[in-house]
Formats: structure tokens, sequence, C-alpha cells
């Protein structure tokens, strides 16, 4: 735990009156999380402050953690603290007008590209979530939290460490993921609405078992075109989702999934277990964890 740099984070947020927080584009759990769960924690602790969730996208698989805050015009953003949670790029933020905010706080646990006039990176933590965790519990003797932002903080840890299975999960991740329990959160609900599937969309799962296919070195793969999508009526995530139906394959240490994008581009989600992932997603317009990683390419040809 960084306590140096998390103390400026908390020196900041004490100064502004006006914070605005995001994320990056194509949130996962851990990026909604987060920025819900400090948001929370924030509006609790200071309610004469103005707290905002400000992003150009969601996430369907996320929504019943609560929805964000509108969109904004640019001059409410200049007298704004801007900070940015779980986002290694200036490219990956989902709203660039955190650029018209006075100051900038990057708060993420990957270092790929530094930015911002204060920023908090911690590599070894297994989410952004287990920061705001570690964050609320440094100063538990300011900051006040509630069941409903210790479920989005939670959720956020439970998705982005794969239910506590990745090699990023340490003692301290699960002694901070404790402290959220202890708040009160209703776990029956939570794993029902992250992980319960509707029948269509066990319909593809048993579709992709049919459509994927392996290399002879033994990497797993699937390529979601449009017509697939139009046929299981799709969305975007649940389509994204594909990649996690072929993690289980024995012998095969790396599994990823091709998905036609409505702009012509082709999304590619890289997951692996021990072989490092992250460094082939950079040659390719993306980036990400060593063992989960992302992507864009721009023809079949380049897929191949």
């Amino acid at each position: 735990m960084n306590k140096e740099q998390m103390q400026r984070v908390f020196d900041k947020i004490k100064e502004y009156h006006k914070i605005v927080i995001f994320r990056h584009k194509r949130p996962d759990g851990d990026a909604v999380g987060s920025t819900k769960g400090l948001a929370g924690i924030l509006r609790l602790t200071y309610p004469e402050k103005e707290i905002y969730i400000i992003n150009n996208d969601y996430s369907d698989f996320t929504r019943f953690l609560g929805e964000e805050d509108g969109a904004r015009p640019d001059e409410f953003y200049a007298d704004a603290l801007a900070i940015v949670i779980d986002t290694a790029t200036v490219e990956r933020i989902s709203n660039p007008k955190c650029e018209l905010c006075r100051e900038l706080v990057k708060i993420d646990h990957l270092d790929r590209n530094p930015y911002g006039d204060v920023s908090w990176v911690e590599e070894e933590k297994s989410s952004a979530c287990e920061m705001i965790a570690d964050f609320y519990m440094a100063f538990a003797d300011e900051l006040k939290i509630d069941s409903e932002a210790a479920t989005c903080i939670y959720a956020g840890m439970v998705t982005d460490s794969g239910r506590f299975r990745f090699r990023s999960v340490t003692g301290d991740t699960l002694r901070a993921a404790a402290a959220l329990l202890d708040v009160g959160i209703d776990t029956d609900t939570l794993y029902a609405n992250l992980y319960m599937k509707d029948y269509h969309t066990m319909k593809f799962q048993a579709h992709v078992f049919k459509k994927m296919k392996i290399t002879q070195n033994g990497v797993v793969y699937l390529y979601v075109d449009k017509a697939m999508q139009k046929k299981f009526k799709l969305t975007s995530e649940q389509a994204s989702a594909s990649v996690s139906y072929m993690e289980s394959i024995k012998d095969c240490l790396i599994w990823m999934a091709f998905i036609d994008n409505p702009d012509g581009s082709i999304r590619v989600r890289l997951r692996s277990r021990f072989v490092t992932v992250s460094e082939l997603a950079e040659r390719y317009h993306g980036g990400g964890h060593a063992c989960a990683a992302g992507a864009t390419v721009y023809s079949v040809a380049e897929m191949k």
C-alpha cells in the first residue's frame, strides 16, 4: 500500500468542492465498481460537495449497480477535480472532457502511460477496486461507507480477480474483501446479477463450443461475426463475454475471441494462464494485464 501517493489523492479530494469521476471505455466490473464505490464514499463523507460520474458509454452487465450522471457542457468542468480510475492510457478514457478539469488524478493498477497532476498506481494490486477498498481502510477514521458503496467495490474485486482465483490475489486482497463484507453485502443478490444467464445466452454458449477452433500450438479462438451476433441477438457485451466460455480447456494456455464491431473494426479479447499476452495486445492497438488484455484489428487478414 503506497500511503504517500494515497495521501496526495486524499489531499486533492479535500481541496475541491466539485469532483468528477471517470473510467475507461467499454467498462468492466472493476471500472464501474471503483468509480461508483469511490463516489458513494465521497458523497456520504462530504454531503456538501458535488460528486459526479460522467462517461460516454456504460455497461449492461453492471447496470444493476445503478446509473451514472448525464452529460454536462464544457464549462461545467472548469472548476472541477477529475479522478480517472482503472484507465492506463489517456486514449482509453471514456469521457475526454476530463481534460477540461482544473486538475486530474489518476488511480490505477496499471502504469502503461503516466498522466495526471497526481498519480496513485500500484501494479501489484488485483484491481482498482482493491485500491479503493485500501483507500477507505487507510482513512476509515474520516471516510464513511455504506452497503451500496461496499457492494460496488466488492463486485469489481470479484470480477477483476476471477472470483479471487488470479495470481494477483494476495492476503491483502482477501482482507480488503473481508472489510467490505463486514459493512454488509447481499452476496446472493450480487452473484445472481453477475453470473445468472438468460436462455438465449445459454444457447449462444452452446454454439460457441461448436464453433471454437484450436491451433496446432493449443491456442483456442472464436470469431463472433455479425451474422452470429444477429442470429443470437447479442449485445456487444454478450458477444465479448464469449471469451470466458473457452477458459477451461485442458492443455490450452491462451484463448481469444474476435468480435465484429459496427464500425467495421474487430475487437480482440485475449486471456491466458501463465503466459503473458499483454505485449501482443500492445502491438495491435491495445493492452491490458499480463493474462487479460484487449486489442483491435481492422481486417480478417490482420485477425489471422
